[in-house]
């Protein structure tokens, strides 16, 4: 096979990659380009881009963009004056962080399974840790939001809790040496690193979506609560033998249960082995690139993992390329006005 050009590379066929870096770069390369998108995918009604529909004059009219002191990012409508800012409403609106900046933000988080950190995009854009940190905040809790008009889950349901947090020390297992069964002090020891974590409850379809949610401590109602919104009736679910679950089958759902206690994983179809999957993509998130999520945020950082689960993976019913994962993305940065 002849070598390849190093002036007009090609993708091997065994890369999993389906948009580069140069390619970004290319669709992407300066804050005009960008402006240039968000006109022609929110305003614009012709290829050109010269025409949209007036707000003020109530029909399509032709705009044009002059050129100011102020440099203002603006398309002004030329029946009437009207002046039209793309990144108006969205979450770009009155940031002075490039356009090129966010995109590339963007670009990273749907690039990634277990996320990027703030501090990362810190040293990759060169801005203050607080620039990137909100902006990493407002792509989850804007654009990456668990809607409530998505699909219900349905078929075969699997779900379960974790706790996301602290550690028990050394010193607090001390407390528990007295006990003699070694599953007592793991237990006893697993009870006390529970009271100060975070409790995650989680639902999957198998062979569908995810939902996940940070919950109260108290659980039970919580998680009913959640099954009537996010499940159809008459769906098949699967949990551990934990309490919070004991009510289901009298409140008429098909429910069965693994005993993890008595470790047993997986009997015959029963088990939660998809929502561990989940859960430990999550984790390994969280603890290794985050290494430290407030229980403040925590619903972001679970909004980013489902929005990313749910689009991409043989497990998605609409599997994404990273490059259909990045434009669905930007769409929504488009399209979704900032709350």
């Amino acid at each position: 096979m002849a070598p390849g050009n190093r002036k007009a590379p090609q993708r091997s066929s065994a890369s999993e990659s389906s948009y580069s870096l140069a390619e970004f770069m290319h669709d992407f390369p300066d804050d005009e380009s960008c402006l240039q998108w968000l006109w022609q995918t929110r305003y614009a009604v012709n290829e050109q881009g010269t025409e949209a529909q007036c707000e003020k004059c109530e029909c399509i009219t032709e705009f044009k963009r002059y050129a100011t002191k102020q440099q203002r990012q603006s398309w002004t409508c030329t029946q009437c004056g009207h002046h039209v800012h793309p990144t108006a409403g969205t979450i770009f609106h009155k940031s002075s962080t490039s356009l090129v900046s966010w995109f590339y933000a963007m670009y990273l988080m749907t690039s990634t399974r277990c996320g990027i950190s703030a501090k990362q995009l810190e040293r990759e854009l060169g801005v203050t840790y607080k620039t990137a940190w909100r902006m990493f905040t407002l792509i989850r809790n804007e654009l990456m939001v668990q809607d409530d008009d998505e699909p219900k889950l349905s078929g075969e349901v699997e779900m379960d809790e974790m706790y996301v947090g602290g550690r028990v020390r050394a010193g607090e297992r001390a407390a528990y040496a007295h006990l003699e069964r070694p599953y007592d002090r793991h237990k006893a020891a697993q009870e006390l690193a529970n009271k100060k974590r975070t409790p995650v409850f989680g639902m999957v379809q198998r062979g569908g979506q995810v939902r996940a949610y940070v919950a109260p401590r108290a659980m039970g109602r919580f998680v009913r609560k959640q099954i009537a919104v996010d499940v159809e009736p008459g769906t098949h679910l699967f949990t551990d033998e934990a309490p919070i679950y004991a009510r289901l089958s009298r409140e008429g759902w098909y429910h069965e249960k693994i005993q993890h206690l008595e470790q047993v994983y997986v009997s015959g179809n029963v088990h939660t082995q998809t929502i561990d999957g989940f859960w430990s993509m999550v984790k390994r998130g969280t603890s290794g690139t985050h290494y430290h999520v407030s229980s403040k945020w925590l619903q972001g950082y679970l909004n980013e993992y489902a929005w990313r689960y749910n689009r991409r993976g043989p497990a998605a019913p609409d599997v994404m390329t990273r490059k259909q994962l990045f434009q669905d993305l930007l769409r929504r940065s488009a399209l979704i006005t900032s709350r």
